[in-house]
C-alpha cells in the first residue's frame, strides 16, 4: 500500500508542471582568526538533482553566484576575493563555455579585517540560479546575516556546547524545503572534464615546445650542446648521463616556473582571472607584443648581465653546472621561447588549478627530448637539416598565430561590458585579415625584416600555405551566419553580431522577407518575431487573430537555449512558430529596472519589484504557479490558457502535438 501510494504521488508530480521550487538552504558561520580578522562561511545546502552555479562564468552564460556585503559605516575591508569550494566544471555546449557548478553543498568564504571596532553582525546579499536537468530558476536574493563571535558570545557558546564548534558561531537561515523531489544529474562528470581539460593543456604545450625548438634561439642550440657533452664526457655513457640531467634540469626549470605562476596567483583565483576585464585586455596587449616580436619588429630579450653571471656558473662542473647550462640555455633563448611561454601560461591561467604547471611540464618535456635523444643517439645529428631562413619562417607564423589568439582576449572583455564593438562579423573579418596575409607570405608573397631571399618555396611551405588559404576561405561564410563549428569558442557567440541570425534568412514570414516588424517586436531565436512586452504582443496578436505562446525564459537559462536550439529549430515546430502563433518572451532575469511608479510588493512572495525581470517572474508565479524555467503556456486573447502548460521537453513530436493541441483549442 506504501509503495503504491508512492507511485501515485511520482506520477502526479511528473504530469503537474506548476510547481514552486526552492531546491536552496543557506546557512552562515564566522571563524575568528584574531581580534580584528575573520572568516564569514555561507554554506548552501543543494536538494539532490539540482545544481548551483560557481562564481565566475563569463558574460552570456548563466547567472553565476554573487556576495555583496553591506559596509554602510566602513567598519570593515574585504581581504582578498570570496574563494568557493572546488566544484565540478564541465564544458556547456549551448552556452559554448566553461561552466562551474556545484551539487549537494557549496561552501564559499569571505576573510574580512575591521579597521575600527567590531559590529555585532554583518548582513549580505547572494545572487545566485540554480538549474536541474529540465528547469532552470531564474536568479534569486537571500539576505544572509553573519553573527560576529564576541567575548560574550564566547562565553555563551560554552554554556551552549550544541551551537559552539571551537570559536565558531553558527547562524542558521530560514529552511527553504522543496514541495517535489526532483531528479536529474549533470550530463559530465567533473573529474573526467577536469582531467580532459588538463590533458588538452599538456597537448597542446608539449606541441608548442617543439614548435619553440624549431626557432633561431633554440634548434641551432641542439648540435652545440650535444657536441659539449660528448666531447666533455669521459665514456659515451658519461656524455649520455649528462645531457639526461641537463633534460631533466630544462623540465624543473620550467616546472618551477608554473608552480611560481600557480603559488602567486592563486589556483582558484587564476580561473577568476579569465573573465576579468582588465586581465583579459592585459593579455591582449601582451600577446600582440609577443606577435610583433615574432614578425621581427623588435626582440625580447633579458639582461646580458645575468645571462652572463648564469654561464659563468654553468663552467663550475658536476650537477650544479648542467643545471646551469639549462637555466642559460632558458635565458638565451627568452627571445624565442619567451613569447610562447608567455601565451601558454595565459592560456592555462585560464584553466585555474594546477593547469600552469602541468603546461610547462608538457613544453618543457618537448624541450628536453631532443637534447637528450641526439645525445643517446649522436649520429641523428647528421639527419638534422641545417640552420636557415626556414628558421625565421617558424617565428614569424607563430607571430601571425599569436596575434590571431589576442584578440580572443579582446573579444572576451568586450563580452563582459557588451560594449558591442568586437561584434562577431568584426572579430570574423580580423581573423580572416591576419590569416590571409600568413597565406600570403607563406607563397613568398610579401617579406618580413629578418626573412632571407626567397628563390622559390619547398613543398612543404606550399602545402602549409594551402592549409593556411582553404581555413581562411572557410571563416568567410561566417561573416553571413555561418555557424563556423571549427573555431566554436573563439569568436563571438551567433546572438552577439550586427546580424545575430545572419544574412538572407528564408522563412515563410511575409515580415522577415520584407524586415519589416510590428511596434515593440524584434527578431528572437531561429530568427522568430517575438515580443518582449506582454500588452503590446497580446494587442498584436488580437490584430493578427492567432494565439500566444507566453515563453517564460532567461538569458542565462542552459535548458531554455536547448530548447530554441534543438527544438525551435525543427521546421515542423519552426513553421507553427513563424505562422501560426504570437510569440511573447518573457525574460525573468531582465535586470532593466522597472519605472519607480511602476515598482511595487509581490502579493504572492512579499519582495518588492523592482525590475523587468522580477515583474515577469512574479507573474509566472501569481497566475501558474510556478518558478522554473523554460514554461511554455498557449493563451486566447483573455489571457485564459488553451491547454496544460509545457515545460523543458526535447521530444520534438510531442512538442509539435502540444503546439497543434493549443491552436486547435482556439479555433473552436
Amino acid at each position: 500500500m506504501k509503495n503504491t501510494i508512492i507511485i501515485i504521488l511520482l506520477l502526479i508530480s511528473a504530469t503537474t508542471f506548476g510547481q514552486m521550487y526552492n531546491p536552496v538552504k543557506w546557512s552562515t558561520t564566522v571563524e575568528k582568526i584574531s581580534d580584528k580578522e575573520y572568516i564569514l562561511k555561507a554554506q548552501a545546502k543543494i536538494q539532490s538533482g539540482w545544481h548551483l552555479y560557481g562564481q565566475y562564468i563569463e558574460e552570456g552564460g548563466p547567472s553565476p553566484t554573487a556576495f555583496a556585503f553591506k559596509n554602510q559605516p566602513k567598519k570593515f575591508e574585504l581581504i582578498g576575493k570570496t574563494t568557493e569550494d572546488k566544484g565540478h566544471e564541465t564544458v556547456d555546449k549551448i552556452f559554448d563555455m566553461k561552466i562551474k557548478y556545484f551539487e549537494d553543498k557549496a561552501l564559499f568564504t569571505q576573510k574580512i579585517k575591521f579597521t575600527s571596532e567590531a559590529v555585532s553582525n554583518i548582513s549580505a546579499d547572494v545572487d545566485f540560479m540554480v538549474c536541474d536537468d529540465s528547469n532552470c530558476l531564474p536568479p534569486s536574493t537571500e539576505e544572509l546575516t553573519f553573527n560576529i563571535p564576541t567575548e560574550k558570545k564566547l562565553a555563551s557558546a560554552e554554556e551552549t556546547p550544541t551551537v559552539k564548534q571551537d570559536s565558531v558561531i553558527t547562524e542558521e537561515k530560514t529552511v527553504v524545503q522543496t514541495e517535489e523531489k526532483v531528479n536529474g544529474a549533470i550530463p559530465d562528470s567533473s573529474k573526467k572534464t577536469e582531467s580532459r581539460g588538463l590533458l588538452t593543456i599538456f597537448i597542446l604545450a608539449f606541441l608548442s615546445g617543439f614548435a619553440a625548438l624549431l626557432t633561431p634561439c633554440v634548434f641551432p642550440m641542439i648540435p652545440m650542446t650535444v657536441s659539449f657533452f660528448t666531447k666533455q664526457s669521459k665514456s659515451k655513457a658519461a656524455g649520455i648521463r649528462n645531457a639526461m640531467i641537463y633534460g631533466i634540469s630544462i623540465v624543473i626549470i620550467y616546472v618551477l616556473l608554473g608552480s611560481l605562476v600557480t603559488a602567486v596567483f592563486g589556483a582558484d583565483s587564476l580561473n577568476a582571472l579569465s573573465t576579468n576585464v582588465w586581465f583579459n585586455l592585459i593579455f591582449f596587449i601582451l600577446l600582440v607584443v609577443f606577435a610583433c616580436s615574432f614578425l621581427g619588429a623588435f626582440e625580447i630579450v633579458l639582461p646580458s648581465s645575468l645571462a652572463n653571471k648564469v654561464d659563468s656558473q654553468a663552467d663550475r662542473g658536476g650537477l650544479i653546472g648542467i643545471f646551469f647550462m639549462a637555466l642559460a640555455l632558458a635565458i638565451v633563448s627568452f627571445s624565442c621561447t619567451g613569447p610562447i611561454v608567455g601565451t601558454l601560461l595565459v592560456e592555462a591561467a585560464s584553466k585555474g588549478g594546477i593547469a600552469p604547471i602541468v603546461g610547462m611540464l608538457g613544453f618543457s618535456i618537448a624541450i628536453a627530448l631532443p637534447f637528450s635523444l641526439f645525445a643517446a643517439f649522436p649520429g641523428w645529428l647528421n639527419a638534422l637539416p641545417k640552420s636557415g631562413g626556414w628558421l625565421n619562417t617558424v617565428k614569424v607564423v607563430l607571430g601571425f598565430l599569436e596575434l590571431a589568439l589576442a584578440f580572443k582576449f579582446l573579444s572576451n572583455a568586450d563580452l563582459v561590458l557588451q560594449l558591442h564593438w568586437l561584434e562577431r562579423e568584426v572579430f570574423l573579418a580580423i581573423w580572416i585579415a591576419v590569416f590571409g596575409m600568413l597565406a600570403f607570405y607563406l607563397f613568398g608573397k610579401i617579406t618580413l625584416p629578418h626573412d632571407s631571399p626567397l628563390n622559390h618555396i619547398s613543398v612543404g611551405r606550399l602545402g602549409f600555405g594551402l592549409l593556411v588559404l582553404s581555413f581562411t576561405i572557410y571563416l568567410i561564410p561566417g561573416l553571413w551566419g555561418a555557424p563556423l563549428k571549427l573555431i566554436s569558442g573563439f569568436p563571438p557567440p551567433m546572438q552577439y553580431s550586427e546580424s545575430p541570425n545572419g544574412l538572407g534568412v528564408s522563412g515563410n514570414s511575409e515580415l522577415k522577407i520584407t524586415g519589416s516588424l510590428p511596434e515593440g517586436a524584434e527578431h528572437g531565436p531561429q530568427n522568430i518575431i517575438t515580443f518582449h512586452d506582454y500588452d503590446k504582443g497580446m494587442e498584436y496578436a488580437k490584430k493578427v487573430g492567432k494565439p500566444v505562446l507566453l515563453d517564460f525564459t532567461g538569458y542565462a537559462c542552459v535548458n531554455c537555449r536547448k530548447m530554441e536550439e534543438l527544438v525551435w529549430s525543427d521546421p515542423k515546430v519552426l513553421g507553427v512558430l513563424n505562422n501560426d502563433v504570437v510569440l511573447i518572451s518573457l525574460y525573468v532575469d531582465d535586470k532593466k529596472e522597472l519605472p519607480e511608479n511602476e515598482q511595487y510588493f509581490s502579493e504572492t512572495t512579499g519582495k518588492k519589484i523592482k525590475t523587468i525581470g522580477n515583474k515577469w517572474s512574479d507573474l509566472q508565479i501569481k497566475t501558474y504557479k510556478a518558478n522554473a524555467q523554460p514554461f511554455y503556456v498557449i493563451v486566447d486573447h483573455q489571457s485564459a490558457s488553451l491547454t496544460e502548460p509545457s515545460a523543458y521537453n526535447p521530444d520534438i513530436e510531442e512538442y509539435y502535438n502540444w503546439l497543434q493541441n493549443g491552436i486547435q483549442n482556439f479555433k473552436k
